[in-house]
């Protein structure tokens, strides 16, 4: 017998703001809200859709950023859409690409959106904790991106 696995109720929220017709916008914005609701590891929570050969900011909750369009192979954003892998960095410090959002962020995780093989985003996630994300949190942000993938 398989067990069923309940959708996370931040992926309940994002279904049902999508029957009533929310927006993309709103969608990325609800699931920036409710990750950073978490609380810590997650300080801040970027929602970065893929446009051309960069992505580019639509949603956020914690910080603000001066990221608002990262090329496609720059930083651990860049560097995710380039692989096609989702990024975990337990020290930002330690990537010579590093682009820095704020001088707090110790650790960072980047969790693509994809549709089959094609990427439309990521999700990329701050926090102010060294080696700050386990596989845990992972699977948590990995959730509300196939989510979205969906729904977008």
């Amino acid at each position: 017998m398989t067990a069923t696995i309940e959708p996370s109720p931040i992926v309940r929220a994002l279904r049902a703001a999508h029957l009533h017709d929310a927006p993309r916008r709103q969608l990325l914005q609800l699931a920036c809200d409710r990750l950073r609701a978490l609380g810590a590891p997650y300080t801040s929570v970027y929602a970065y859709m893929l446009h051309g050969d960069a992505l580019a900011l639509e949603a956020f909750a914690g910080r603000e950023t001066e990221h608002t369009r990262i090329p496609v192979g720059t930083g651990v954003c860049g560097t995710a859409v380039a692989t096609g892998e989702d990024q975990n960095v337990a020290d930002v410090r330690a990537v010579g690409n590093y682009l820095a959002c704020n001088l707090e962020t110790r650790s960072e995780l980047v969790v693509l959106i994809r549709r089959g093989a094609t990427i439309l985003g990521q999700l990329d996630v701050d926090s102010d904790v060294p080696a700050g994300f386990s596989d845990a949190h992972h699977q948590v942000v990995k959730q509300v991106a196939d989510a979205l993938a969906v729904l977008l």
